[in-house]
């Protein structure tokens, strides 16, 4: 047994529940690259600072139905980047 996990593959970073009574959650012509790894947006909580496409309603509502960020196969990079602020975020709220 090896000290090391080798990673060889990314597939990790994808994930498609096409069984979902939901699926795809969000309009989209790109089914086949629909990830449903983050179905609920870990960037939510970032309110304007996400980086999605969103708007907000009712005063302070935030609105994200019109966001693919966290269900375009090539985001999981991006959204593992912005985990610092998460926790960031998280630590303020002990």
């Amino acid at each position: 047994m090896t000290d090391k996990f080798e990673v060889t593959t990314e597939n990790y970073k994808f994930n498609q529940h096409r069984e979902c009574e939901f699926f795809p959650c969000h309009e989209t012509k790109d089914v086949e690259n629909f990830n449903c790894l983050f179905c609920y947006c870990p960037l939510y909580a970032l309110g304007s600072k996400c980086g999605g496409n969103f708007k907000y309603i009712e005063g302070d509502v935030k609105d994200c139905s019109a966001c693919l960020v966290p269900h375009r196969r090539k985001n999981y990079d991006y959204i593992m980047s912005k985990y610092s602020e998460i926790l960031e975020l998280a630590k303020q709220n002990k």
